[in-house]
């Protein structure tokens, strides 16, 4: 089935173990981490198993991208969700009703109601996959109360088996998952988190945009893309300014109207230059396989969201960026929220503790996967040789001198300032105010010129990182000592800062070799590549579905390495299973002789 259906010739990892389990009756628990393969351990039970597979999906991108795919590999499928117009639906109940499909994708809101229920009472059902299970996770990163009604499968269909799956959870979230959708005995299936074509990199924020369009023209160019922003504003503002550069760039948030939205996300899955600039409303359960970048212009709430965001680059396997510019504002900012927010104390306790696991990330000196995968208690030895800490090196400095005059600075000023004034103080820069409020007077007064304002921000900001300050909840970004800086302050702990480095120059665009997707290809099959690629393009468009769907971006690879001259040979690409080879093949085989011969 793996091979005729979905043209693979092998499983990965544990997915084959998976899928026995599933076809034996078991429940289960499936971590796996983003391209992984998660949807191959119910698709193909769903093509063994006598009956219907209900798969719950969180949202309606994701069920029409995964159903046109689907059908693409002549799968019976279908999808019920609000997109539908009233005969659409009871066409696609009838059909259930009749046993003429496999794999039915439903909302867990559409699975409670008194209509669906009635439906599957009257089906012939084998398997129920709940897909994005985190979300039944009240502590995690993106609870969805729908989610907890999940827990009646149980109840109302004791002999169906289910199988959750999701590619962000940690510990305590496991632990929910199971105990909330009543799969305490169900095994877990941990293949790893580990996403080794991704290459993390955190720079120094300075002039975002300008390094986010230094990226893109110097390895990504041409390149689909996702970039996040915390704000609305700032995701309207930064689409403009790249588009004004010459990016194909369009914003996505919960502003725009749903057709606006909608437009712009189809647009984005059908352009294979697109980038979409969005806040977090965008991107869970988009399966478009070659963005080739995911850039955060502000920090993420959590390293489950960080993972969970970055994770949508490179899932067809090729190479690819995730790149986040962060700096001393975004700290203040995160941490001001999230002491603002409106959640109780034992909330904000574990939002807390979850910003100072991904501030600790941001400012790791040794291999950044290593740290990553750690969080979600995987095993990584490093290093990983594609992060930027161990592509250069982070130098560190005994900063406890530093540390001592900034956290005294701090006291001196009375706690009431934030960093700008308190690093003025340092340098010694009269002014008014600082005059006015006579802090000229003060024995931290120009202490500190040893090092310049950009070196004093980065000082506070892993300061702050590391809780030895705290920014106050009322939005004026005031610093406090904590309890952490009374043994810093004694000379009982000394303080390690790393150095950031230095601000690299803007370069022409110039496109990386280690970076593209096709660095297997010679130029005579990166212009095969290009050909092939703007095919499937016009064949998409005939469709109207994603070009994705037609062929992945590593089978047109594939396509213009080895270069087919017939049906038999194409059979043996890698995607290409019997349905995509009796439709795609011989136009796929023609075009690539009549390259050949353009060629030759």
């Amino acid at each position: 089935m793996l091979e005729r259906v979905f043209g693979y010739d092998q499983f990965r990892g544990q997915q084959e173990d998976i899928i026995s389990a599933v076809l034996q009756g078991s429940d289960a628990l499936v971590l796996m981490p983003t391209g992984g393969g998660k949807s191959l351990c119910y698709q193909i039970p769903a093509l063994l198993l006598e009956g219907m597979t209900v798969v719950v999906s969180p949202l309606i991108a994701l069920m029409q991208d995964q159903v046109a795919g689907l059908i693409q590999l002549g799968v019976r499928a279908a999808f019920l969700n609000s997109t539908l117009t009233r005969d659409e639906a009871i066409d696609v109940e009838e059909a259930v009703t009749r046993g003429e499909i496999d794999l039915l994708y439903v909302a867990p809101e559409r699975l409670g109601t008194g209509r669906m229920v009635d439906l599957l009472d009257n089906a012939d059902l084998a398997l129920f996959a709940i897909d994005e299970a985190h979300c039944v996770s009240q502590w995690g990163h993106d609870f969805r109360p729908e989610y907890l009604r999940l827990s009646t499968l149980k109840d109302r269909f004791p002999d169906i088996p289910r199988v959750a799956l999701t590619a962000t959870a940690d510990e305590m979230t496991r632990r929910e998952i199971l105990e909330r959708l009543g799969l305490s005995k169900a095994p877990v299936f941990v293949t790893g988190f580990d996403r080794p074509n991704i290459r993390y990199e955190i720079v120094d924020k300075h002039k975002p945009r300008e390094q986010l369009l230094a990226l893109i023209e110097q390895r990504h160019p041409g390149d689909a893309g996702i970039v996040y922003c915390l704000s609305r504003r700032k995701v309207e503002e930064t689409a403009i300014w790249l588009a004004g550069r010459g990016v194909h760039a369009r914003p996505y948030h919960a502003g725009l109207s749903d057709g606006a939205r909608a437009d712009n996300q189809a647009w984005f899955l059908a352009e294979d230059d697109a980038v979409i600039v969005a806040t977090v409303a965008f991107g869970m359960g988009i399966d478009k396989p070659n963005v080739r970048y995911v850039a955060h212009l502000d920090l993420p709430k959590s390293i489950e969201a960080y993972y969970q965001e970055t994770g949508r680059a490179g899932r067809d396997g090729l190479p690819a960026s995730a790149w986040m510019a962060y700096g001393l504002a975004d700290v203040v900012a995160v941490r001001q929220m999230v002491s603002s927010s409106e959640a109780d104390e034992t909330r904000k306790q574990l939002e807390v503790s979850k910003l100072n696991a991904l501030l600790g990330y941001c400012e790791v000196t040794t291999c950044r996967r290593e740290t990553l995968l750690r969080y979600f208690s995987d095993h990584f030895e490093g290093p990983c040789g594609n992060c930027d800490v161990c592509l250069t090196p982070v130098d560190t400095w005994d900063a406890t001198t530093a540390a001592q005059m900034a956290l005294s600075c701090v006291y001196r000023t009375g706690q009431r300032f934030g960093v700008g004034h308190v690093v003025d103080v340092l340098l010694g820069k009269s002014g008014e105010r600082i005059e006015r409020l006579g802090h000229n007077g003060l024995s931290t007064f120009g202490i500190g010129t040893e090092l310049d304002t950009r070196q004093w921000r980065s000082v506070f900001r892993q300061l702050i990182a590391q809780g030895l300050l705290e920014v106050d909840d009322e939005g004026f970004g005031t610093l406090h000592l904590t309890e952490s800086a009374r043994p810093v302050l004694r000379g009982e702990q000394a303080v390690r800062l790393r150095t950031d480095p230095a601000r690299p120059k803007r370069q022409g665009k110039r496109p990386s070799a280690t970076d593209t997707p096709d660095t297997e290809l010679d130029p005579q099959g990166r212009a095969l590549f290009e050909q092939l690629r703007a095919y499937r393009r016009e064949l998409a468009q005939r469709q109207g579905v994603p070009p994705y769907v037609i062929f992945h971006d590593a089978t047109l690879t594939a396509l213009a390495r080895t270069r087919p001259r017939s049906l038999e040979e194409m059979a043996s690409i890698s995607g290409v299973g019997e349905v995509k080879l009796a439709r795609y093949g011989e136009a796929f085989v023609t075009k690539i002789a009549a390259f050949e011969e353009d060629t030759s």
